[in-house]
């Protein structure tokens, strides 16, 4: 298989050195997966360009008590302490959530919550199977409606989850962190806010002068972090940006890669914007070394239906930038 054919959203690689082989971790399609129910599936490949039809590694209904079994968004999967760990996003409609008090913008946005928040698994295998560590609820809050869960681990080598805090609870959306166990299976003291949406001061400048742009809300989606030679810290993110007018006059976005960085090195920041990477409802991406050490990105390109895209990618101390995309593995488009 190749990535023009192969369905992905919210893509997610693992460049074994063990196997020399890149597993790319994405929610599972029956399509292709041949298994049914939500879950997560992995391609595998040596060159990136060759792919093995994808296994599933995880089914969030076979987890028995598990507290929800829709979604299955955003799969990351991270070596730890000898075994692997797989992050992913689960809700549950029939658990509500209460809506949240009025805020700075009224009420226009607060639409009916429920429980959603990234589960933590385990395996002795990248290839699974994975086994949710605490079926009863979510590693974040159960209060929050949360989503796109990741790993990082700071200098002093305290674990932390990253996630995104819904924009359907907070209308201005939010990175935040928690501090994990040292077995990843539990989470220590309270959420740490990190940066809001609308700090993205690029967000809605290309809407034309005169034209005024939607209120909120301001999207975050898909946190991955990434140490750079200098010791900046780098948060790739995704956001809706405003950038079209419909025939009826109101203002919608498309999806866009963005970054930031924390020039302190430190989860907690201060977190600086950076310019939009890929635009062309584009995102979710994260970064990885090929075997030969060149720095690529993954994301997936459309929303819907979506495909992996790869571009080669280049650091000039804590800035990010795409040298060139790699249409000769991902198609192009």
């Amino acid at each position: 298989m190749r990535l023009p054919g192969m369905p992905l959203h919210d893509p997610f690689v693992v460049a074994d050195e063990e196997t020399r082989a890149y597993h790319l971790y994405t929610s599972n399609d029956p399509s292709v997966s041949g298994v049914d129910g939500a879950g997560t599936m992995v391609y595998r490949s040596r060159d990136l360009r060759e792919w093995t039809r994808p296994v599933v590694v995880f089914l969030a209904g076979a987890q028995r008590g598990i507290w929800a079994s829709d979604g299955c968004w955003a799969p990351e999967v991270h070596a730890w302490g000898g075994r692997y760990y797989l992050f992913t996003t689960l809700h549950n409609e029939d658990r509500p959530l209460p809506v949240p008090p009025p805020n700075r913008w009224g009420t226009p946005f607060q639409l009916p919550n429920h429980m959603r928040g990234t589960v933590t698994a385990v395996s002795d295998s990248l290839l699974g199977p994975f086994t949710v560590v605490d079926p009863d609820r979510p590693t974040p809050p159960e209060h929050l409606m949360t989503l796109d869960g990741t790993l990082h681990v700071d200098a002093s080598g305290q674990p932390w989850m990253v996630y995104a805090h819904e924009w359907l609870q907070t209308v201005d959306g939010t990175m935040e962190a928690i501090r994990l166990a040292p077995d990843l299976t539990r989470t220590v003291g309270d959420p740490v806010f990190l940066f809001k949406g609308s700090d993205a001061s690029w967000l809605g400048e290309q809407i034309p002068a005169g034209v005024p742009a939607q209120l909120p809300p301001y999207i975050t989606d898909g946190p991955q972090l990434h140490r750079t030679p200098d010791g900046s810290l780098l948060m790739l993110w995704s956001t809706y940006e405003k950038d079209t007018i419909g025939p009826d006059g109101n203002v919608t976005g498309g999806y866009v890669q963005t970054y930031a960085v924390s020039r302190s090195g430190a989860i907690t920041g201060p977190w600086e914007q950076r310019r939009p990477l890929v635009r062309d409802d584009s995102g979710h991406g994260m970064l990885f070394c090929t075997f030969d050490g060149r720095l690529m990105m993954i994301l997936h390109r459309p929303f819907e239906n979506a495909r992996g895209k790869l571009y080669e990618m280049e650091l000039d101390g804590d800035a990010l930038r795409v040298l060139r995309q790699r249409t000769d593995l991902d198609g192009g488009g």
